[in-house]
């Protein structure tokens, strides 16, 4: 067997899995006295926790790096996702001291603001992603906390008032902790199963640390979390066929928007829900977690921002393991001087995630069935004989009318493989691995190519490089290369900490044209 990436053996645990008891001694007899454990978890761990690892930091930057860029991609190259950016009418396109949104000319309130910075993160799916039992993308909290710091550091400015001026070094240790609450509560809870989208986990950990951004109590904190649990919650619907649509690229921006608007509430006095999980018959727990409580595998710490997957391909994030696999059987056929047309059947082993979110047959509509497709990225593959684009995807492709695809697609058989799943949910190897086995017309089969780890996983030595080169890419889209240089090096520089976040932001507005 070929493997473009050995898998190393696993370190133990260092946090052995457990549930959440239900809260009832936190219940006097007139009532609920303290906040479920989470909610209280959460906030402590946002106003107490002190972030010393310098991992964390150095991928927290990259992050923030990757994001940026992700942004610019969508806005750049979606005139869909550029629909909904922009003021809320009648408000104007630049209001004082709103946030800049990046590759924008708009300066919008805080909460607009949110959304079209998180919709433009995650528009075109090419941003991180956290894998456990429910998948997630956690650069998406990028959107309520820049926006949130961009808008409190400038009208802290106004009025001179250096005390209240927010730095990146704020904004760093707002994503790392965003990242953490996030990832955490998706390692053993599958939110997924029960049809619920994975965007309610952006909306809890941003209220959770804008709120500690805005200056608010903890018990305040707490009642802005106890709200974005009591919210009835997007369902997963429109991840999946028949439903796929637009929804899923601006969901995380509406999640940002409500995060920031329920901190700004929870700021004048908000009453919070102590029992928002844990009330019976009402609370989240049993209307909508089936009765069953959280399990939270590990205490918070960094362990998200360390172990975060970086996507350098415009795919789905459990499908890029395929695209590498495909790539070196693409390699092989050139070097043979086959094609794809001389291929009789592919067989590809992968991971119970991919089969639940990629194992798409059939026509598929749109963009996003498309690149959640492992059909589709390896027959693109195969016939292309390059890495995919984000065009390439697009209804108006050349190969979404190529007859080809669908002719390679119908040779493809897919199935899981309980190694790679089991591997998939260890926490300490969090492998992603796909395999692909070709038959030829002739009979005979090239020898089967598996990919543990993708490129943009903490094993892979180069995810950090090929994190900032695809920066560097997406920024050119709307920013000469002076600028893009500028932006790359304040992120390296020892300054880069105390830079006022207004300062930083500025430097991602586009000349008007």
């Amino acid at each position: 067997m070929k493997m473009t990436e050995l898998q190393t053996s696993a370190s133990a645990a260092t946090a052995s899995a457990g549930g959440l008891k239900k809260a009832t001694d936190s219940r006097g007899a007139n009532g609920v006295k303290q906040y479920d454990e989470v909610i209280t978890r959460t906030v402590d761990y946002v106003y107490d926790y002190e972030v010393d690892s310098p991992t964390a930091w150095n991928r927290a930057t990259a992050a923030l790096l990757d994001s940026m860029g992700a942004a610019f991609e969508s806005v750049s190259t979606s005139p869909e996702c550029a629909l909904f950016l922009g003021p809320t009418y009648p408000t104007p396109d630049i209001i004082e001291n709103g946030f800049k949104v990046p590759g924008t000319n708009y300066q919008l309130d805080m909460v607009k603001g949110a959304f079209d910075m998180g919709a433009m993160i995650q528009y075109m799916n090419h941003n991180d992603a956290f894998l456990g039992r429910e998948w997630g993308h956690p650069s998406n909290n990028l959107g309520a906390i820049l926006a949130t710091a961009d808008v409190l550091t400038r009208v802290a400015l106004s009025k001179y008032d250096e005390d209240h001026v927010l730095t990146m070094r704020h904004v760093l240790v707002a994503l790392i902790k965003a990242y953490e609450i996030q990832g955490c509560i998706q390692i053993k809870n599958a939110f997924n199963k029960i049809g619920l989208d994975e965007v309610i986990l952006v909306k809890v950990a941003s209220t959770a640390v804008v709120s500690e951004l805005m200056g608010l109590t903890k018990d305040q904190a707490k009642s802005a979390v106890s709200h974005a649990w009591v919210d009835g919650h997007p369902l997963r619907t429109y991840r999946q066929a028949p439903n796929v649509c637009s929804r899923k690229n601006w969901s995380a921006g509406d999640a940002c928007m409500r995060a920031v608007h329920l901190a700004l509430m929870a700021k004048k006095g908000m009453t919070g829900v102590k029992s928002a999980l844990d009330a019976p018959r009402s609370g989240f727990y049993d209307v909508l977690f089936q009765g069953n409580q959280f399990q939270l595998p590990r205490p918070f710490g960094t362990f998200v921002i360390e172990n975060v997957l970086f996507k350098i391909g415009n795919i789905e994030a459990h499908g890029v393991t395929a695209v590498e696999a495909a790539l070196t059987v693409a390699k092989e056929l050139k070097e043979k001087k086959l094609s794809a047309s001389d291929i009789q059947t592919i067989k590809i082993r992968t991971q119970e995630p991919a089969m639940a979110i990629m194992n798409k047959q059939g026509p598929l509509n749109s963009p996003s069935d498309r690149d959640h497709s492992i059909p589709y990225i390896v027959s693109m593959v195969l016939l292309k004989g390059s890495e995919l684009e984000s065009k390439d995807f697009n209804n108006d492709s050349t190969w979404t009318k190529d007859p080809r695809v669908e002719e390679l697609k119908d040779k493809i058989s897919i199935k899981e493989d309980a190694e790679f799943t089991k591997n998939y949910q260890n926490p300490e190897l969090r492998s992603m691995a796909n395999a692909i086995k070709v038959q030829m017309n002739d009979g005979s089969e090239l020898e089967e190519v598996a990919v543990y780890f993708p490129v943009g996983h903490a094993r892979r030595r180069e995810t950090l490089e090929e994190v900032e080169m695809k920066a560097r890419k997406n920024l050119g889209r709307r920013l000469n290369e002076e600028r893009v240089e500028e932006i790359v090096s304040k992120t390296k520089s020892m300054e880069f900490f105390g830079l006022p976040v207004s300062e930083f932001v500025d430097l991602f507005v586009p000349e008007k044209k």
